[in-house]
């Protein structure tokens, strides 16, 4: 499909969402209630800009202007826009939660994978002066990149596949300072039957035995180190590094999605609405890709 019909069927599919559930998110109560730039078309903008690997809203404005000015001659300013982008984020947030809910796998496995990563704000020494978004973000630090920094954390849970990355099936944002663990319990309250892999962080008896008995969700986790205990056994040794091969693709998954949209660089971001669209609209961009509506 070419890039122009892409876009078209990008802007069908949004003013279906924007007309059956998005609408309620986007209520204006002042007189300008039918702008002449839509809704429908900035949030069209934003996830096509995203999708041709434009990555800030001053990216995605200039992407615009200089190649679709034709196709959107109502386009405000740049300002005006990214206020825009910002109003919008409670609606991008809806339409990514849709686009994820609609992915679906002909063969369904009951193997599920459960991670998080980093959306940085700051880092380092910025991370302690940072205050952008405070009822959001917080101070954390990041094993995996031995570093601190100031942001979010994005949870993943998603259904293994053969030689890919997982399905994404539930996506939660929380603040860093969160445990894994206790967005683990969110977002597995309705799942019933599933063989769940995850990390040491997940690792805690009565919560896991009690998912067991009443969700039939079976967690497995590397073993970890007893008190006092300097290194593993072989065979718990063997057991941790199976299971580290079985998460592997989780780890693929967000590597995907940093590469595909830059998720965890949100250093330009100035609000928590502005936070909320960032992460958001990258999401949903992500889902098209993922269902093959777009392609670039």
């Amino acid at each position: 499909m070419s890039n122009e019909l892409q876009l078209i069927n990008l802007y069908c599919i949004i003013c279906h969402h924007y007309n059956t559930r998005l609408v309620y998110d986007a209520q204006r109560t002042s007189n300008n209630f039918l702008p002449e730039f839509t809704d429908e078309e900035c949030i069209t903008i934003a996830l096509w800009g995203l999708a041709n690997r434009k990555y800030t809203c001053k990216d995605v404005f200039k992407f615009t202007k200089a190649y679709y000015a034709e196709w959107f001659p109502k386009m405000p300013n740049y300002k005006a826009f990214n206020n825009r982008c910002g109003y919008l984020a409670d609606a991008i947030k809806t339409l990514a939660s849709d686009l994820l809910s609609m992915l679906s796998d002909d063969t369904p496995c009951p193997t599920h994978l459960i991670d998080s990563m980093p959306i940085i704000l700051a880092k380092q020494r910025r991370s302690g002066r940072a205050k952008v978004a405070p009822e959001m973000c917080a101070k954390g630090y990041c094993e995996a990149k031995q570093m601190y920094f100031y942001g979010v954390k994005l949870h993943a849970l998603g259904e293994s596949r053969y030689k890919t990355i997982p399905q994404p099936k539930q996506l939660l944002l929380t603040a860093v300072n969160v445990h894994d663990r206790k967005a683990a319990i969110e977002m597995l309250q309705d799942i019933y039957g599933i063989d769940l892999f995850a990390d040491k962080a997940y690792i805690h008896k009565g919560w896991m035995d009690e998912l067991r008995c009443n969700n039939r969700v079976n967690i497995t986790t590397p073993v970890k180190l007893e008190k006092g205990q300097k290194e593993l056994s072989y065979w718990d040794s063997v057991f941790s590094s199976a299971v580290s091969k079985v998460r592997q693709p989780i780890e693929s998954f967000f590597n995907w999605l940093n590469e595909t949209t830059q998720i965890q660089n949100a250093c330009k971001v100035r609000s928590a609405n502005g936070l909320v669209s960032f992460v958001f609209s990258r999401i949903a961009v992500a889902c098209l890709i993922l269902a093959n509506i777009i392609d670039i």
